[in-house]
């Protein structure tokens, strides 16, 4: 029997890289853009968020929350020079990019599957590690292997192979777009050529997948076990095709990707390329609360992993460079204070979450390869000093023996 869907949401992040001399260059032509919107945080209205976050990393990510009322007035009634000045300064800014009217799709060639992209954020760290993220849903369909099928052609579609790819039957076209090169060329115009990504290794040709699913409680409940819709779940946290043939291997999967159980009936699937959560509408909570926390909270805290892990990427490649290393040197101290070592929330299931990014996205090894890096250049950098410093003092010796032999000649002369 088909697998159906009672709720569902994908979100895809194009991460890109901004100069960062260039940043405030960059936040003056989002501002001066008419779809462009900053996105301020405000305590009573995102309490969820401010309540989550702990303070260090909550000032990092959501500066606005620190405004009152009057402030955030002042700050919405600057031009946009000032306002790109004052968001340069800040470590994070945030953006909500509005094309007017919903922007509706659909896959298939005639009766296909209908998407609409409900949101994109764009969220701009001041380091020039930026994300552009999309927001979609699946439309009229309750199908399991729509989702499926959806999720994998979309976080393809700014691939320039897009069209020799397997399971080529499988379409994307929108109403709102001529065709998908039109959806590319609005990425290019937001994130610019993003040629920093390509050289921190950045894989700029696919999206990473965030979704959630809710499916209906026939297909998971006291009397269906997880086990009967498990290679369903596999498929979908390696954002793979419905038609893709998963043999369910439990050792094979648990090499592959880690699974988290939130609940009984809610289980999240992590990989490199995207975090997926499955929930059965058996549980009231998996269809009201579970889905609204996990895009904001845990897709904040996400892409909070996510930046770490690109920027520690962009230290690593500014260490090994002659002019940089110095700047980078100073990165590395600022990130490891500011970020590194700061606790992100209380929060048992973030928390839980968290710990497994970290492990999946190789979060340890990375810091700690360029913790390795720091301190060869810091030796060799107190070494050269010391070295300096010992020329100085024997050029200053030298100086004052010839000065004393000077003076001695001058007497017995």
């Amino acid at each position: 029997m088909e697998l159906k869907t009672r709720y569902q949401y994908s979100y895809f992040v194009y991460p890109y890289v901004v100069e960062k001399q260039k940043l405030n260059k960059y936040l003056y032509a989002l501002l001066k853009d008419k779809h462009c919107r900053v996105k301020l945080f405000e305590k009573e209205k995102d309490f969820n968020i401010y309540s989550y976050f702990l303070p260090k990393v909550r000032d990092y990510m959501f500066w606005s929350f620190n405004l009152e009322k009057a402030k955030r007035r002042e700050f919405l009634e600057l031009n946009e020079e000032l306002k790109a000045v004052i968001l340069s300064k800040q470590p994070c800014s945030m953006f909500e990019y509005h094309l007017g009217n919903d922007v509706q799709g659909k896959v298939g060639e005639k009766n296909g599957i209908f998407f609409q992209i409900q949101t994109i954020d764009i969220i701009c760290f001041q380091t020039g590690i930026c994300f552009l993220v999309f927001k979609t849903n699946v439309e009229n369909t309750n199908i399991m292997s729509d989702v499926l099928n959806f999720n994998y052609k979309f976080r393809d579609i700014n691939s320039e192979f897009d069209s020799l790819k397997e399971y080529e039957n499988i379409k994307i076209a929108t109403d709102k777009f001529k065709d998908v090169k039109e959806l590319s060329r609005l990425i290019k115009q937001i994130t610019g050529p993003n040629l920093d990504a390509k050289e921190l290794n950045i894989d700029t040709a696919r999206f990473l997948t965030y979704t959630y699913t809710c499916v209906d409680q026939e297909s998971w409940n006291e009397q269906k076990s997880f086990e009967e819709i498990e290679h369903e779940f596999f498929k979908y946290s390696n954002v793979l095709p419905a038609r893709y043939n998963a043999s369910i291997d439990k050792e094979n999967i648990n090499r592959q990707f880690h699974i988290w159980a939130k609940n009984k009936y809610a289980k999240c699937g992590f990989t490199k390329t995207g975090t997926a959560l499955l929930a059965s509408g058996v549980e009231s909570t998996n269809y009201t609360i579970l889905p609204f926390t996990f895009e904001r909270e845990f897709l904040y805290t996400y892409l909070f992993m996510l930046y770490q892990k690109l920027y520690l990427k962009k230290i690593n490649l500014d260490l090994g460079s002659k002019k940089g290393h110095k700047q980078a040197r100073e990165n590395f101290i600022s990130f490891s204070q500011d970020v590194w070592i700061q606790e992100i929330t209380n929060d048992s299931d973030g928390s839980s979450m968290i710990q497994i990014w970290k492990e999946i996205l190789e979060l340890n090894s990375c810091y700690l390869q360029v913790k390795v890096k720091y301190d060869l250049l810091y030796k060799e950098h107190n070494v050269l000093k010391t070295l300096n410093l010992s020329r100085w003092m024997f050029l200053f010796l030298v100086v004052a023996i010839l000065v004393n032999l000077i003076s001695v000649i001058v007497l017995l002369r």
